[in-house]
């Protein structure tokens, strides 16, 4: 089980599939190729744990954490293959997948499908802490001024500087982030070229 006080850098952190879209669905070969193909000595090397849904499997390769999820326990002398299922999240599992086969047949895995930009990174981390602020009941000059410096804030024209109306939206953002908008940070979509 995951201690809930413990860190998460220390411990192996188990999603729910239907949270996180690069959880590779895997079901038992029935190829009669056993090249390519998953076995149990591979997951064996990861942290696999029971779910009311299923098997999940932290499998660590190459540096890099694959998650994997199973319907049924894991058998010895079965290979394994991917299920990807033709659903909204076929584009980010096919993605994880061929990471996953890539590594397991000595290649580098390639890029994630999404990373979080430094601009977007320092947005959301501005947002946190204005929502911190916000909750704990300041104003939102109060707030402006611990995320931007005194200095930037005017004495005078308050209510229509920009960074009065940019320490709003991020307030708002922070509260959408709160109520749930953090599960879309798992499931971006890669911007078209």
């Amino acid at each position: 089980m995951t201690d809930p006080a413990g860190s998460s850098q220390d411990q192996a952190i188990f999603w729910a599939a239907e949270v996180l879209p690069t959880i590779i669905p895997i079901v038992r070969s029935t190829s009669d190729s056993s090249s390519n193909l998953l076995s149990l000595a591979e997951m064996s090397a990861g942290e696999i744990r029971q779910a009311s849904d299923g098997w999940y499997v932290l499998l660590r390769v190459s540096g890099l954490e694959h998650r994997l999820w199973l319907r049924e326990p894991p058998a010895m002398n079965s290979a394994y293959a991917a299920e990807l299922p033709f659903d909204e999240n076929f584009e980010i599992r096919a993605h994880a997948a061929r990471r996953l086969w890539r590594v397991l047949n000595g290649r580098p895995a390639g890029p994630a499908f999404h990373e979080l930009s430094p601009q977007r990174r320092q947005r959301l981390a501005l947002a946190l802490r204005a929502l911190d602020g916000r909750i704990e009941g300041n104003s939102y000059r109060v707030i402006a001024e611990g995320l931007f410096g005194a200095k930037r804030i005017p004495e005078r024209a308050w209510k229509t500087h920009d960074l009065r109306n940019r320490t709003i939206r991020l307030v708002q953002t922070g509260y959408a982030m709160m109520r749930g908008g953090y599960r879309e940070l798992l499931r971006q979509v890669r911007r078209r070229k």
